[in-house]
């Protein structure tokens, strides 16, 4: 496994998360790294369906856990290149910090790719508003940033994808308008496929990445009302948006999609960090990466119809 690939003269580039659900971000990047050529080692909890189709794309797919040592250094051996990406769990902390000591020890990689959060960015190490998700992917940074290893941050705001924007764009199927619970906050979310394109665009060409953080938005920050117009302008028709008081939204719509804990008490803080304007930004990581901006909800709408029409 520690040969170099004749497609691209370069060694495997190591994706975990690589059969992720929500945003399928690891799916995305690996399947536009072999649109490019560059050979890519795909790391999956489980040999399923979605392992065979990353197989499909001509990924060495491997079956590993990320917070046993030994499968994330046979894993890693003999890649050149790593990113880090991990589905919201009480078990982050420890793979990562696992992935990051392995990948220490191995010393052999040019880039190592972690895929963090925007909330991060306004945390220290004793503030105590944020989810225990939070809390982990900021330990994390810490670890990185402390390892040696030639880290690069990617912070995205909320996906578009999220469990919170499901259950605030599900009421538009049924009664054509947002159930918003935020109040006169603002936001920025972003989609996935967005985001995945930077981590790509990293990941195919790291010179001149390494050591830097970027944070990733959509293209504007806007309330209820603007995000109702935008998505009014997508479907052609009228889309409204209901206040609804937060407690009532996190009981009635949230509680209804049946998360685990750990994930349900991280979109709960996601919730009221949004009340309370904490999502209310917007940044140019996407344009500084990719060279063009991120994509707005209008197109996320056109781009996902069956989400919002019954």
């Amino acid at each position: 496994m520690d040969e170099y690939s004749p497609e691209a003269g370069v060694r495997p580039v190591l994706v975990t998360g690589a059969a992720g659900s929500v945003g399928a971000v690891g799916r995305t990047v690996v399947q536009g790294l072999r649109r490019r050529g560059l050979p890519v080692r795909a790391l999956v909890r489980r040999d399923d369906d979605r392992a065979r189709a990353l197989r499909a794309t001509g990924a060495d797919v491997v079956v590993g856990d990320l917070t046993r040592a030994r499968d994330v250094a046979d894993a890693l051996d003999g890649c050149g290149r790593m990113y880090f990406g991990m589905a919201v769990s009480a078990e982050y902390l420890l793979a990562a910090v696992t992935t990051a000591t392995v990948a220490r020890a191995y010393g052999g990689l040019e880039v190592f790719v972690n895929m963090s959060q925007l909330t991060v960015s306004e945390m220290d190490a004793t503030r105590g508003s944020e989810s225990h998700q939070h809390r982990q992917q900021w330990l994390v940074e810490q670890v990185l940033d402390w390892s040696g290893l030639p880290v690069v941050e990617v912070r995205p705001t909320v996906f578009l994808e999220n469990p919170l924007f499901r259950a605030v764009f599900s009421s538009i199927a049924e009664d054509g308008t947002l159930r918003w619970p935020f109040g006169a906050a603002r936001t920025s979310p972003i989609a996935a496929g967005d985001v995945a394109a930077a981590v790509e665009e990293i990941l195919a060409d790291p010179a001149g990445h390494i050591g830097r953080t970027y944070e990733l938005t959509g293209p504007r920050s806007q309330d209820a009302a603007a995000l109702a117009a935008e998505v009014s302008g997508a479907l052609h028709r009228t889309v409204g948006h209901t206040d609804v008081p937060l407690r009532e939204w996190l009981d009635d719509d949230l509680g209804a999609l049946g998360l685990p804990d750990h994930v349900l008490q991280h979109i709960s803080t996601m919730a009221r960090l949004h009340a309370a304007g904490r999502y209310d930004r917007q940044a140019d990581g996407m344009a500084e990466i990719t060279g063009r901006p991120a994509t707005g909800v209008a197109d996320f709408v056109r781009e996902n119809p069956a989400l919002f029409t019954r």
